[in-house]
């Protein structure tokens, strides 16, 4: 199924010339932003010895930043659904840089967990005015290839800034990596002001009457629904990465940043495959891609306690994964008829209520004793819920 999503594009000339560095400097705020929001992960140990908390107590900084994205992309959406794209995208990764000062400065556990909820506000929000913006840039048939580039900032940032950022913290101090995110949104902040051309938003209708006609739409909510509980796995694994290799795995502390970087090479993989793949059809690399992420997060439970065998695993199940992330992003824009900015925001809302729910499901399972390989169990139970909602969506599209 193919839809146009009416999408405001520049004339030719400059769409050519500008589509390059336009592309590039959107990513780049998809690699702050990705690596600001998974390096959490990396250093939770030496964040919860630093604030003097448990590991789960700890990672509720990445469930506020979550919880930030879910309750920033509607607010921001609504309100920005009028405004030029990029100024709008310029003041969020303004945002950003701050909100990612506070976290390095942040002098206890509280403020912390606050300054990581802020922190996740301009979240969902940048990526879909920056998909939109992306669109905007090249001709409708590179549409997945174009919004794809913008989620490739964010795989990158798995495969370069979370390895290096987690190294950094390991060495120099958690805060330390927070700093450097307020600097990489600072460096986004200038190539966005200098190679995004101005657009002006698509269409006439106000956000509320964008949230009216999006929020109203059965395909929607199951769109949500699917990147809500089938990718909370990812998050449920992912979170505890850092102890599952050096308790479970027996592992030395060194090796984090390799399977970091394992996650980030699959996530780099799995977005272009997933924008090849949206070519072909959305849905089925959105259903195939589901199947396969629920059997790799079932294999990584049986990988986990030997050593460097869970690394390959580590990797296919971020590609998986990131495949179904980016087609997920394409059918949400697809199902959300001219409700278009919501309809690119709201993919990441879904995805971090993903976050916030794996990240809790799999401190629960930690908390009540069954150790750091338990998360793996919940996160297949999470994937094969989200296959089954993909298969309904699928099923009643097809009977209308």
């Amino acid at each position: 199924m193919t839809v146009t999503s009416p999408v405001a594009t520049l004339p030719d000339t400059p769409r050519r010339a500008r589509a390059v560095p336009g592309l590039l400097a959107l990513a780049v705020g998809g690699f702050t932003i990705g690596t600001t929001e998974f390096v959490t992960m990396g250093v939770l140990p030496q964040i919860a010895e630093g604030l003097h908390r448990t590991e789960p107590q700890a990672a509720h900084g990445i469930t506020a930043y979550a919880l930030g994205v879910v309750v920033g992309v509607p607010i921001l959406a609504i309100l920005g659904a009028k405004l030029p794209r990029r100024g709008l995208l310029l003041a969020l990764m303004g945002a950003y840089a701050a909100f990612n000062l506070l976290t390095a400065i942040a002098p206890n556990y509280g403020l912390f967990v606050a300054a990581r909820f802020l922190d996740g506000l301009p979240h969902g929000a940048y990526f879909g005015i920056a998909s939109l913006a992306a669109a905007a840039l090249v001709d409708p048939a590179r549409r997945g290839r174009a919004i794809a580039s913008v989620m490739l900032g964010l795989s990158v940032a798995n495969l370069v800034g979370v390895p290096a950022a987690t190294w950094m913290g390991q060495h120099l101090g958690w805060r330390t990596t927070y700093l450097a995110c307020a600097v990489l949104a600072a460096l986004a902040v200038a190539l966005i002001s200098a190679f995004v051309p101005a657009t002006p938003a698509a269409g006439q209708s106000s956000g509320r009457a964008e949230a009216r006609m999006f929020f109203t739409r059965g395909q929607v909510w199951l769109t949500i629904a699917a990147g809500s509980i089938g990718l909370g796995g990812v998050f449920a694994i992912y979170s505890y990465i850092a102890t599952t290799v050096t308790g479970v795995a027996g592992l030395t502390a060194s090796a984090v940043p390799l399977f970091l970087l394992a996650f980030g090479l699959g996530l780099t993989v799995g977005t272009w495959a997933g924008g090849e793949l949206a070519a072909w059809s959305v849905y089925r690399s959105l259903l195939f891609g589901a199947i396969g992420t629920t059997l790799a997060m079932l294999a990584f439970w049986f990988a986990a306690p030997h050593g460097w065998w869970a690394l390959p695993v580590v990797f296919v199940f971020a590609g998986l994964g990131s495949i179904v992330v980016t087609n997920l992003q394409l059918r949400l824009m697809d199902v959300a008829g001219d409700a278009v900015t919501l309809g690119a925001a709201m993919n990441h809302a879904s995805l971090n209520v993903g976050n916030a729910l794996g990240a809790w499901a799999g401190g629960v399972v930690i908390a009540a004793g069954f150790g750091y390989r338990a998360p793996a169990l919940i996160a297949t139970g999470l994937a094969i819920v989200g296959v089954l909602i993909i298969a309904l969506s699928g099923a009643l599209s097809r009977t209308r």
